[in-house]
């Protein structure tokens, strides 16, 4: 079991990194210096990234190699959600209040993406030197990649791990999760707005969980971070859903999608187990799920996860 933490706060969450021996300063310097080049393209909320200029001057831009699976995932569940999920958000959120100065007052009706409008319509991309990205918008636009990007992160930072010879570990982005070890580790499934309590119990091994929920970032009624791109508000219906797969990236992609899709239509996109919470109390529970979700709420897991 691990037997250290190392805790940080780092692109607007807390972070936790479990392993058996505390980490190396020159390895945790590593790991911040994943996060900080990773925020560098992709954070809205910062003037100097290419996100932002890509907003203000649309054009051509270069990109790391991690932004074509990312893309290319972005993609697929823009096809499986017909249009739902799409990194073209990022107006819609300014509109609703959630902008880089975090006025989270809205300044108009929401607004939606163009029916029709795919991401690859708006951004082309090649690939160069075999693995660097340059993509050319053909108008300023202003991306999110909220619905899977804090999942590639983990998957970035653990891929850091590694390299520096860190085999065995438990990376936790606010909720983001990625575990690798012998040992499993329980983790519970938060109810939405109350964190002392659970919905339900899952062993998590050499695998990743990412969860999402209407609460997680909220600033009005009814006003929360997850959005339908093809009306441009905030998704209705569901107020949590858990993913388990092998990286974090997918399960991260996969649990926002889960919010706008039904869980049948997502099947095939990658190997995965779910549970999707509606707001009537419903929940949808893959048979496959490595854990139990308990007809009344409670519990007292080791960990939870909201």
């Amino acid at each position: 079991m691990p037997r250290a933490e190392t805790r940080f706060e780092a692109i607007g969450t807390l972070w936790s990194i479990d392993t058996p021996a505390p980490l190396a300063h020159s390895t945790l310097g590593r790991v911040h210096a994943v996060i900080d080049a990773y925020d560098r393209v992709w954070s809205r909320f910062r003037a100097d990234s290419v996100v932002s200029r890509m907003a203000q001057e649309g054009g051509t831009h270069d990109l790391p190699g991690h932004a074509a699976e990312l893309l290319d995932l972005y993609d697929v569940l823009e096809e499986r959600t017909c249009g739902a999920v799409t990194p073209l958000v990022g107006r819609s959120l300014e509109r609703l209040g959630y902008d880089a100065t975090y006025r989270l007052r809205p300044a108009g009706t929401p607004l939606a993406v163009g029916r029709g409008v795919r991401t690859r319509d708006v951004l082309t991309r090649r690939v160069r030197d075999g693995q660097a990205l340059t993509v050319t918008a053909t108008l300023p636009v202003l991306l999110d990649v909220g619905a899977a990007g804090k999942g590639q992160l983990v998957d970035l930072v653990a891929a850091e791990l590694r390299a520096c010879g860190v085999g065995e570990y438990l990376v936790d982005a606010g909720g983001d999760m990625l575990h690798r070890g012998p040992d499993a580790v329980r983790v519970g499934l938060q109810l939405p707005g109350d964190p002392g309590r659970v919905l339900g119990v899952v062993e998590l091994r050499d695998a990743a969980l990412c969860a999402s929920a209407v609460d997680r970032r909220t600033w009005g009624d009814g006003l929360h971070h997850v959005l339908d791109a093809r009306t441009g508000a905030p998704a209705r219906g569901v107020v949590a859903t858990w993913v388990l797969g092998e990286r974090a990236m997918v399960a991260d992609g996969l649990a926002t999608a889960l919010f706008l899709a039904d869980a049948d239509v997502l099947q095939g996109v990658a190997e995965h187990t779910y549970v999707q919470l509606h707001a009537d109390s419903r929940a949808r529970v893959a048979l496959a799920l490595p854990g139990e979700v308990f007809a009344r709420r409670g519990g007292d897991p080791v960990r939870t996860v909201g």
